[in-house]
């Protein structure tokens, strides 16, 4: 479904930006010494919704086993420092280290009842992204790009030990790389360039320490692998 709902986003920006090309008459374009420069820099604005691919152990199956999933998407904010070279007309290599934060749900069911509540998971991430971008032809102010990378990510706010105060039985592992692709749009302003980009990023690595609170086993026995997945709608100012 999340699939989905991604391609639909990314072939509603392409629709967007052909007909935003295709039915403006030729203006005049606005200046962009910074696409000509091989090196500047900016800043970016986003949000995301942070979530998990989570692939069920086989026993859950069982009557006393537990079927984890998650099932709300929570809203989390994205602020990156854009580090943009550019090495020939269509592409650049661009460097966004930041900081993310948000949060995830993950709720058991067994026997299709919902079981003790949800684990609520909250991260916090310094993040180093390097990306390559590919710019199609530009008219007038406007300019469609698509962007795929790699993003490696270290969570700050990943438990070393369980919290007995707190009733969450699961624990991230804090590294991970993450693998990125997305598109958008550059809009051409008289003193700065705004990009508007829609991206999925999904990690590499099972996050899950399968290393179980006392007595709450059930938890993390009831997955089999869990990666992290995380979109994100980013505001470029440059």
């Amino acid at each position: 479904m999340r699939k989905k709902i991604l391609f639909i986003l990314v072939a509603l920006i392409g629709l967007m930006a052909s007909a935003d090309l295709s039915g403006q008459k030729q203006k005049p374009k606005n200046k962009s010494w910074y696409d000509d420069k091989f090196l500047h820099f900016g800043f970016s604005l986003g949000f995301n919704t942070m979530d998990f691919l989570i692939t069920p152990s086989q026993e859950y199956m069982n009557v006393d086993s537990l079927y984890p999933e998650v099932s709300i998407l929570n809203p989390g904010i994205n602020i990156q420092i854009v580090t943009d070279l550019h090495p020939a007309d269509h592409w650049d290599i661009r460097f966004l280290p930041g900081v993310s934060f948000g949060q995830r749900n993950v709720r058991y069911y067994k026997n299709k009842v919902l079981y003790n509540g949800l684990q609520r998971i909250e991260s916090s991430f310094i993040e180093f992204p390097v990306l390559i971008k590919y710019k199609g032809d530009r008219l007038n102010n406007v300019r469609p790009y698509v962007v795929s990378g790699l993003n490696f990510r270290y969570d700050l706010a990943a438990k070393k030990e369980y919290d007995e105060e707190k009733p969450v039985y699961l624990r991230l592992k804090r590294p991970d790389l993450y693998y990125e692709a997305g598109a958008g749009l550059d809009f051409y302003l008289p003193y700065f360039k705004l990009s508007v980009e829609l991206k999925m990023s999904t990690g590499i690595r099972d996050m899950l320490v399968r290393e179980p609170a006392s007595g709450q086993e059930l938890y993390v026995n009831a997955i089999d692998k869990m990666r992290s997945q995380i979109w994100v709608l980013a505001f470029h100012f440059e």
